[in-house]
Protein backbone atom coordinates (compact mmCIF):
# COMPACT_ATOMS: atom_id res chain seq x y z
CA UNK A 1 0.00 0.00 0.00
CA UNK A 2 1.69 3.22 -0.58
CA UNK A 3 -0.26 6.76 0.68
CA UNK A 4 2.79 8.65 -1.46
CA UNK A 5 -0.32 11.41 -2.47
CA UNK A 6 -1.53 12.00 1.36
CA UNK A 7 -1.23 13.82 3.83
CA UNK A 8 -1.80 13.39 7.77
CA UNK A 9 -2.77 15.25 10.98
CA UNK A 10 -2.05 13.19 13.94
CA UNK A 11 -2.64 14.46 17.21
CA UNK A 12 -0.81 13.73 20.31
CA UNK A 13 2.12 12.63 18.37
CA UNK A 14 5.71 13.44 19.43
CA UNK A 15 5.87 10.10 21.84
CA UNK A 16 3.48 6.96 22.17
CA UNK A 17 1.09 5.93 20.28
CA UNK A 18 0.86 8.75 18.29
CA UNK A 19 4.18 8.83 17.08
CA UNK A 20 4.31 5.51 15.97
CA UNK A 21 1.06 5.90 14.08
CA UNK A 22 2.97 9.43 12.56
CA UNK A 23 5.78 6.73 11.59
CA UNK A 24 3.63 4.26 10.08
CA UNK A 25 1.96 6.49 7.70
CA UNK A 26 5.33 8.23 7.00
CA UNK A 27 6.73 5.22 6.43
CA UNK A 28 3.55 4.22 3.52
CA UNK A 29 4.75 7.93 2.23
CA UNK A 30 2.25 10.28 3.75
CA UNK A 31 3.46 13.91 4.72
CA UNK A 32 2.71 14.23 8.27
CA UNK A 33 1.54 16.83 10.68
CA UNK A 34 2.77 16.30 14.36
CA UNK A 35 1.60 17.75 17.66
CA UNK A 36 2.11 17.49 20.98
CA UNK A 37 4.06 18.42 23.77
CA UNK A 38 7.66 17.82 24.67
CA UNK A 39 11.14 19.03 25.07
CA UNK A 40 11.51 20.82 21.65
CA UNK A 41 14.92 19.34 20.81
CA UNK A 42 13.42 16.21 21.22
CA UNK A 43 10.37 16.71 18.68
CA UNK A 44 12.65 18.49 16.15
CA UNK A 45 14.99 15.34 16.44
CA UNK A 46 11.50 13.17 15.61
CA UNK A 47 10.06 15.64 12.92
CA UNK A 48 13.63 16.05 11.32
CA UNK A 49 14.09 12.24 11.37
CA UNK A 50 10.68 11.71 9.91
CA UNK A 51 12.32 13.52 6.54
CA UNK A 52 15.10 11.95 6.52
CA UNK A 53 14.04 8.44 6.99
CA UNK A 54 10.82 8.53 4.91
CA UNK A 55 11.42 11.07 2.44
CA UNK A 56 8.17 12.97 3.71
CA UNK A 57 7.48 16.35 4.77
CA UNK A 58 6.56 16.66 8.53
CA UNK A 59 5.77 19.86 10.45
CA UNK A 60 5.31 20.23 14.01
CA UNK A 61 2.57 22.07 15.62
CA UNK A 62 2.39 23.16 18.83
CA UNK A 63 -1.43 23.58 19.26
CA UNK A 64 -3.28 22.80 22.77
CA UNK A 65 -5.78 20.76 21.34
CA UNK A 66 -7.86 22.00 24.43
CA UNK A 67 -8.19 25.00 22.79
CA UNK A 68 -10.45 25.19 19.42
CA UNK A 69 -8.86 28.49 17.54
CA UNK A 70 -5.59 26.38 18.17
CA UNK A 71 -7.30 23.15 16.59
CA UNK A 72 -8.62 25.36 14.16
CA UNK A 73 -5.25 26.87 13.11
CA UNK A 74 -3.40 23.50 13.05
CA UNK A 75 -5.50 21.97 10.52
CA UNK A 76 -5.30 25.42 8.53
CA UNK A 77 -1.41 25.53 8.40
CA UNK A 78 -1.29 21.67 7.60
CA UNK A 79 -3.65 22.23 4.56
CA UNK A 80 -1.53 25.23 3.65
CA UNK A 81 1.94 23.37 4.13
CA UNK A 82 0.75 20.28 1.86
CA UNK A 83 -2.07 21.22 0.19
CA UNK A 84 -4.60 19.08 2.06
CA UNK A 85 -5.60 17.07 4.81
CA UNK A 86 -6.17 13.90 3.58
CA UNK A 87 -6.30 11.71 6.85
CA UNK A 88 -6.82 12.90 10.52
CA UNK A 89 -5.89 10.80 13.28
CA UNK A 90 -7.65 12.37 16.95
CA UNK A 91 -4.77 10.65 19.23
CA UNK A 92 -4.42 13.47 21.67
CA UNK A 93 -5.50 12.25 25.42
CA UNK A 94 -4.77 13.05 28.87
CA UNK A 95 -5.76 10.62 32.35
CA UNK A 96 -6.74 11.56 35.73
CA UNK A 97 -7.66 9.14 38.08
CA UNK A 98 -9.97 10.16 41.46
CA UNK A 99 -12.95 9.61 43.50
CA UNK A 100 -16.41 10.99 41.45
CA UNK A 101 -16.71 12.91 44.30
CA UNK A 102 -13.39 14.56 44.57
CA UNK A 103 -12.59 14.81 41.05
CA UNK A 104 -11.63 18.66 40.43
CA UNK A 105 -13.61 20.22 38.16
CA UNK A 106 -10.87 21.36 36.32
CA UNK A 107 -9.64 18.25 35.96
CA UNK A 108 -13.11 17.18 34.62
CA UNK A 109 -13.56 19.95 31.90
CA UNK A 110 -9.70 19.69 30.91
CA UNK A 111 -10.06 15.73 29.83
CA UNK A 112 -13.64 16.33 28.24
CA UNK A 113 -11.76 18.84 25.89
CA UNK A 114 -8.57 17.15 25.28
CA UNK A 115 -9.89 13.19 24.49
CA UNK A 116 -13.35 14.52 23.32
CA UNK A 117 -13.66 18.08 21.99
CA UNK A 118 -10.44 18.00 20.68
CA UNK A 119 -11.48 15.55 18.19
CA UNK A 120 -14.70 17.15 16.83
CA UNK A 121 -12.57 20.44 16.47
CA UNK A 122 -10.45 18.77 14.19
CA UNK A 123 -13.30 16.85 12.38
CA UNK A 124 -15.03 19.95 12.34
CA UNK A 125 -11.94 21.85 10.46
CA UNK A 126 -10.60 18.81 8.29
CA UNK A 127 -13.99 17.70 6.61
CA UNK A 128 -14.82 20.68 4.16
CA UNK A 129 -11.51 19.46 1.96
CA UNK A 130 -12.07 15.71 2.53
CA UNK A 131 -15.78 15.82 1.38
CA UNK A 132 -14.67 18.42 -1.90
CA UNK A 133 -11.65 15.53 -2.70
CA UNK A 134 -14.16 12.89 -1.92
CA UNK A 135 -11.73 10.96 -0.08
CA UNK A 136 -10.85 11.11 3.31
CA UNK A 137 -9.68 8.66 6.54
CA UNK A 138 -10.59 9.72 10.07
CA UNK A 139 -9.15 7.60 12.70
CA UNK A 140 -10.07 8.49 16.33
CA UNK A 141 -8.09 6.30 19.13
CA UNK A 142 -10.21 5.58 22.05
CA UNK A 143 -9.33 2.97 24.69
CA UNK A 144 -10.69 -0.52 26.12
CA UNK A 145 -12.54 2.09 28.69
CA UNK A 146 -15.00 3.19 25.21
CA UNK A 147 -16.45 -0.21 25.63
CA UNK A 148 -16.38 -0.91 28.98
CA UNK A 149 -15.63 1.13 32.74
CA UNK A 150 -13.16 1.42 35.34
CA UNK A 151 -13.65 2.67 38.75
CA UNK A 152 -12.13 6.48 39.45
CA UNK A 153 -11.46 7.59 35.69
CA UNK A 154 -15.26 8.55 35.50
CA UNK A 155 -14.15 11.71 33.13
CA UNK A 156 -11.74 9.61 30.49
CA UNK A 157 -14.49 6.94 30.49
CA UNK A 158 -17.32 9.66 29.78
CA UNK A 159 -14.86 11.10 27.25
CA UNK A 160 -13.80 7.26 25.74
CA UNK A 161 -17.30 6.60 25.39
CA UNK A 162 -18.22 9.57 23.49
CA UNK A 163 -15.79 9.28 21.00
CA UNK A 164 -16.93 6.11 20.14
CA UNK A 165 -20.37 7.66 19.58
CA UNK A 166 -19.09 11.07 17.43
CA UNK A 167 -17.61 8.07 15.30
CA UNK A 168 -20.31 6.59 14.42
CA UNK A 169 -22.27 9.69 13.85
CA UNK A 170 -20.27 11.22 11.64
CA UNK A 171 -19.49 7.93 10.03
CA UNK A 172 -23.13 7.86 8.62
CA UNK A 173 -23.14 11.89 8.17
CA UNK A 174 -20.15 10.75 5.74
CA UNK A 175 -21.05 7.18 4.68
CA UNK A 176 -21.61 8.77 0.60
CA UNK A 177 -18.81 11.21 0.59
CA UNK A 178 -16.03 8.81 0.54
CA UNK A 179 -14.81 9.60 4.50
CA UNK A 180 -14.44 6.53 6.81
CA UNK A 181 -14.18 7.33 10.23
CA UNK A 182 -13.44 4.65 12.98
CA UNK A 183 -12.29 4.37 16.03
CA UNK A 184 -8.99 2.08 17.55
CA UNK A 185 -9.51 0.56 21.18
CA UNK A 186 -6.24 -0.69 22.64
CA UNK A 187 -6.37 -1.84 25.84
CA UNK A 188 -3.10 -1.32 28.10
CA UNK A 189 -0.29 -0.42 25.44
CA UNK A 190 3.40 -1.14 26.43
CA UNK A 191 5.14 2.51 26.41
CA UNK A 192 8.26 4.11 28.16
CA UNK A 193 5.23 5.74 30.22
CA UNK A 194 3.86 2.86 31.48
CA UNK A 195 7.22 0.75 31.80
CA UNK A 196 8.98 3.53 33.82
CA UNK A 197 6.07 2.93 36.61
CA UNK A 198 6.86 -0.12 37.00
CA UNK A 199 9.72 0.01 39.85
CA UNK A 200 7.10 2.07 41.77
CA UNK A 201 4.59 0.04 41.86
CA UNK A 202 6.55 -3.00 42.53
CA UNK A 203 8.31 -0.96 45.71
CA UNK A 204 4.76 0.04 47.02
CA UNK A 205 3.10 -3.54 46.58
CA UNK A 206 6.21 -5.28 47.54
CA UNK A 207 5.75 -6.94 44.21
CA UNK A 208 8.22 -8.65 41.90
CA UNK A 209 8.52 -7.31 38.03
CA UNK A 210 6.37 -10.03 36.91
CA UNK A 211 3.66 -9.80 39.34
CA UNK A 212 3.23 -5.78 38.85
CA UNK A 213 2.74 -7.09 34.77
CA UNK A 214 0.27 -9.82 35.32
CA UNK A 215 -1.71 -8.98 38.19
CA UNK A 216 -2.04 -5.50 38.11
CA UNK A 217 -1.56 -3.74 34.90
CA UNK A 218 -2.39 -7.31 32.81
CA UNK A 219 -5.10 -8.09 35.18
CA UNK A 220 -7.47 -7.37 32.65
CA UNK A 221 -6.25 -8.83 29.07
CA UNK A 222 -6.55 -12.52 28.79
CA UNK A 223 -3.60 -12.70 26.73
CA UNK A 224 -1.36 -11.27 29.45
CA UNK A 225 0.17 -9.37 26.85
CA UNK A 226 0.74 -5.54 26.25
CA UNK A 227 -0.38 -3.87 22.75
CA UNK A 228 2.73 -2.86 21.04
CA UNK A 229 2.38 0.89 19.47
CA UNK A 230 3.39 -0.68 16.29
CA UNK A 231 0.62 -3.01 16.32
CA UNK A 232 -1.94 0.12 17.03
CA UNK A 233 -0.25 2.14 13.82
CA UNK A 234 -0.41 -1.08 11.95
CA UNK A 235 -4.45 -0.87 11.93
CA UNK A 236 -4.45 2.94 11.62
CA UNK A 237 -2.37 2.78 8.37
CA UNK A 238 -4.83 -0.15 7.24
CA UNK A 239 -7.54 1.93 8.06
CA UNK A 240 -6.55 4.13 5.33
CA UNK A 241 -6.08 1.48 2.80
CA UNK A 242 -8.85 1.31 -0.03
CA UNK A 243 -9.20 -2.45 1.19
CA UNK A 244 -11.02 -0.45 4.52
CA UNK A 245 -12.82 1.92 1.90
CA UNK A 246 -15.93 -0.68 3.69
CA UNK A 247 -15.20 -0.38 7.13
CA UNK A 248 -17.01 2.65 8.71
CA UNK A 249 -18.49 3.53 11.91
CA UNK A 250 -16.70 0.93 13.44
CA UNK A 251 -14.96 0.47 16.83
CA UNK A 252 -11.85 -1.62 16.42
CA UNK A 253 -10.84 -3.57 19.96
CA UNK A 254 -7.08 -4.36 20.63
CA UNK A 255 -7.24 -5.64 23.92
CA UNK A 256 -5.89 -9.17 24.17
CA UNK A 257 -9.47 -10.24 24.88
CA UNK A 258 -10.48 -7.67 27.75
CA UNK A 259 -13.85 -6.61 26.18
CA UNK A 260 -14.85 -10.04 25.30
CA UNK A 261 -15.27 -11.24 29.21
Amino acid sequence: MTLCSKSAVVTGSTSGIGLAIARALAKEGANVLINGFGDPHDIEKERAGLEAEFGIKAVYSPADVSRPDQIAGMVHEAQEVFGAVDILVNNAGIQFVSPVEEFPVEKWDQILAINLSSAFHAIRAALPGMKARKWGRIINTASALSLVASPFKSAYVAAKHGIAGLTKSVALELATHGVTVNCVSPGYVWTPLVERQIPDTMKARNMTREQVINDILLEAQPTKQFVTVEQVAALAVFLCSDAASQITGTNLSMDGGWTAE
